[in-house]
């Protein structure tokens, strides 16, 4: 990061594994959806893939294990949003989601969901965060043709909010959250919440990283004043 930034006007949150505690539900549910369709998959190779949408993910898990398998890929997202629609009741936000949500709100700052979560789905994710009124946009899959790492998400939550990249910021919890950011030229912090660690979130480009949103909170002068 340099000074030459201008102040930051808006912050865009990813959601699963940044603010929810939902990556390994995610995992399981892959990993039953794979076997499903006889392909077995460790879930180690799943849950790195995990923060790319389904149109991304299958394909990019079958070349990590070397499978020229070419299974039926809308039937594998539909049984891996079936699976983890039975979690939805489990999901829990994990520590200072809510409360660095208000507090970005509440320091003047456009705060947005840039999920890629379906409707439904981000429709639940923003019940367990309960705190709307901290925030001012959101994004789904609907709004985005294609998934991280591309950065279509970003871009529409950018357009939606009225934000320029170059006085947002962008927190998530995966490499595919970093490389999407950084392909508009958004500065990006990274969390270890979803599993990946500080060192590949920063090799991604994450400029800083704090272990969950809570520490993100707790070192807010830090990154509103970079």
């Amino acid at each position: 990061m340099t000074d030459s930034r201008p102040p930051v006007r808006g912050i865009l949150f990813d959601v699963d594994g940044t603010l929810i505690d939902s990556n390994y539900f995610h995992t399981v549910c892959w990993w039953q959806a794979f076997r499903q369709q006889d392909l077995d998959v460790p879930m180690a190779v799943i849950h790195r893939s995990v923060g790319m949408g389904s149109d991304m993910l299958i394909d990019h898990v079958l070349a990590d294990i070397g499978s020229d398998a070419k299974p039926d890929q809308d039937a594998l997202a539909a049984a891996e949003g079936a699976l983890y629609a039975a979690y939805w009741a489990r999901l829990r936000p994990l520590p200072g989601a809510a409360e660095v949500l208000r507090h970005c709100h509440a320091a003047g700052l456009t705060t947005v969901l840039a999920s890629s979560a379906k409707e439904q789905e981000l429709t639940v994710l923003q019940r367990v965060l309960d705190c709307d009124d901290a925030i001012d946009y959101t994004t789904s899959s609907a709004d985005a043709e294609q998934s991280k790492p591309a950065p279509d998400i970003v871009a529409v939550a950018l357009k939606k909010s009225g934000l320029d990249p170059a006085e947002s910021l962008f927190v998530g919890d995966s490499v595919w959250d970093v490389e999407a950011a950084g392909k508009l030229d958004v500065a990006c912090i990274g969390l270890e919440s979803g599993g990946s660690s500080a060192a590949e979130l920063r090799q991604a480009g994450a400029f800083v990283t704090y272990q969950n949103a809570q520490e993100l909170l707790d070192h807010s002068e830090e990154w509103l004043n970079r």
